[in-house]
């Protein structure tokens, strides 16, 4: 009986998701990065928010604009970016990619721009039928200097219209 209700549960979830991912369709991921576990050579302590908008162009492919701010002991960086995420088969489990530019003020030794390449897989759970809590694992690579690049887990929350 429980296998029962969890499949029925489970075939549900996976409905109410399947119209949200259609083209017309949009996305605002607002995270803060306090709920980001992260990894790089340059970073100690870090707080951070980041919000990106999407559409979608096509049914499960989504093009997505974001921004970012980030504070830590070494340096505050702003920033931007282009991606794209590919929904599949409407599950919620998505891939993304982007190239993002950032502006890093370091302390004590002026500012630098660095560009780089961004990919994360996730999964869009939905808590609602247009809200979702959105964990994904990612990987950061900075162009101009490796001790930025970083991989690591965080926790999103997505909107969907």
């Amino acid at each position: 009986m429980k296998k029962l209700i969890f499949s029925l549960c489970l075939l549900c979830v996976t409905m109410a998701a399947q119209a949200q991912f259609e083209q017309g369709k949009w996305i605002v991921n607002p995270s803060v990065t306090g709920l980001n576990l992260s990894h790089s050579k340059a970073e100690d302590t870090q707080f951070g928010i980041n919000g990106q908008v999407g559409a979608f162009l096509i049914d499960n492919v989504a093009l997505m604009v974001s921004v970012m701010g980030q504070w830590n002991d070494a340096y505050d960086a702003y920033g931007a970016g282009v991606g794209g995420r590919y929904y599949f088969h409407k599950t919620g489990i998505y891939l993304g990619a982007g190239l993002e530019v950032a502006r890093l003020k370091l302390d004590g030794f002026g500012s630098d721009t660095n560009f780089g390449a961004s990919a994360e897989a996730g999964y869009a759970f939905f808590i609602t039928k247009t809200v979702t809590i959105e964990p994904a694992v990612y990987y950061n690579w900075n162009f101009d200097n490796s001790d930025f690049s970083k991989y690591g887990l965080k926790v999103g929350f997505g909107i969907y219209f």
